[in-house]
């Protein structure tokens, strides 16, 4: 089993959404409104007068070819809306109940 960070642009919500329902993930827990900055080339997304924008974020726990497929397709949402910002981080899980 992995876990699944997604940290992301709350533009990108629903496309976001949308590749996991196509991958049957269903499963989640989900953070809104939420500040960052991107460690490459991001810009600061705090919410504020100067950085207006805000990101999102889910984590999801899936079997390890299903994160396999969900990390090619967010790389390749990635590609396609690269100035937005979108990020995704896999973490081994040891151990459920």
């Amino acid at each position: 089993m992995k876990a699944v960070f997604i940290s992301y642009n709350q533009s990108l919500t629903e496309m976001i959404q949308l590749t996991m329902d196509k991958l049957s993930i269903r499963g989640y827990t989900q953070w809104t409104n939420i500040q960052g900055c991107g460690s490459v080339k991001g810009e600061p997304h705090e919410g504020s007068h100067t950085w207006p924008e805000l990101n999102n974020a889910h984590l999801a726990i899936v079997d390890d070819k299903k994160a396999e497929i969900l990390l090619e397709k967010l790389s390749q949402l990635n590609k396609e809306v690269e100035e937005q910002g979108l990020r995704a981080f896999v973490w081994n899980i040891e151990n459920t109940i």
